[in-house]
């Protein structure tokens, strides 16, 4: 009979951070036939790491990015499979408990910043308002917070920035209000469909240094969904491709 200390000494699996086994998503428009947009879709994520997805458009990268935080349209289902964030099954959820769960563990970085930010808003507010959400804290102590992930997020002028409206902004600098949106909770995972598609070289490469900067700092793990293989080389310690 073993020891304790023998029991103890045998390797144990670690629980990966994020699990998908066997994932099916179609979508179903009333008089025509579903179409199967994911089939059979696995891969693993561990903490703290970096998971590529690489694959020419139309395959699905997208798809997959919604169904993780159950952000899919009224028209697509998970028809087969399982999705596992830190051992709880996610494709089986109800919204109120992804409401919970979104921008508090798992955040996401949209291709398009645009549709992500109210028009009518300042950009600060809107960095407050995911802490309002999920954080019972006094104004003040949000504005502060707000302010904070601006300078981590690279910005010097933190009032300026603040208090500018979405189209008083370039693209790059509203795709990284967005990723300040994403860290506001410290989630442990964030998911980024596209984050440098509609900026030029070099402010891609920036906003890629900041996002392995925020890996290496802050612990996240990022999947990063592209069709370019430069952007996933940039980031990525895995990488898995989709036809």
């Amino acid at each position: 009979m073993p020891t304790p200390t023998e029991q103890s000494s045998t390797p144990q699996r670690d629980i990966p951070l994020l699990e998908i086994r066997e994932l099916g998503v179609e979508y179903r428009v009333p008089r025509e036939v579903p179409v199967a947009a994911l089939d059979t879709v696995d891969l693993e994520l561990t903490a703290g790491k970096a998971l590529g997805i690489l694959g020419e458009s139309g395959c699905g990268k997208t798809t997959l990015a919604l169904a993780i935080p159950g952000l899919l349209p009224p028209t697509g289902r998970i028809t087969s499979g399982t999705i596992r964030f830190q051992g709880q099954r996610l494709d089986h959820l109800d919204e109120t408990d992804f409401e919970a769960l979104r921008g508090e563990r798992i955040a996401t970085v949209h291709q398009d910043p645009e549709q992500a930010l109210h028009p009518l808003k300042r950009v600060g507010s809107q960095i407050a308002e995911v802490l309002r959400a999920h954080r019972h804290w006094p104004r003040r102590r949000r504005r502060n917070a707000a302010r904070e992930l601006l300078g981590e997020v690279g910005f010097d002028n933190l009032d300026g920035i603040y208090a500018a409206y979405p189209h008083q902004l370039s693209g790059g600098q509203r795709q990284r209000i967005v990723i300040a949106q994403a860290l506001a909770c410290q989630p442990e995972l964030i998911i980024a469909d596209e984050p440098t598609a509609a900026l030029d070289t070099a402010t891609q490469a920036r906003l890629l240094a900041l996002l392995r900067d925020l890996k290496q700092r802050r612990g996240v793990a990022f999947i990063i969904i592209s069709h370019d293989p430069d952007v996933i080389a940039e980031i990525a310690d895995r990488v898995v491709v989709m036809y």
